[in-house]
């Protein structure tokens, strides 16, 4: 087999598995965002001692 074959294909598929680690870090930090941004926020109660 050819060595430098080889190493060459070690080293694009360690720097897809990096690529694909940093893509998914982006991903979650994202999805958390947009997880807060829908979440229901709680509404205003009226003071039931208040007329309306």
């Amino acid at each position: 087999m050819n060595y430098p074959i080889a190493g060459l294909i070690i080293i694009l598929v360690i720097a897809g598995i990096i690529w694909l680690v940093k893509r998914n870090q982006k991903d979650e930090k994202d999805f958390e965002k947009e997880i807060e941004e829908s979440e229901i926020k709680p509404g205003k109660h009226e003071d039931p001692g208040d007329p309306v």
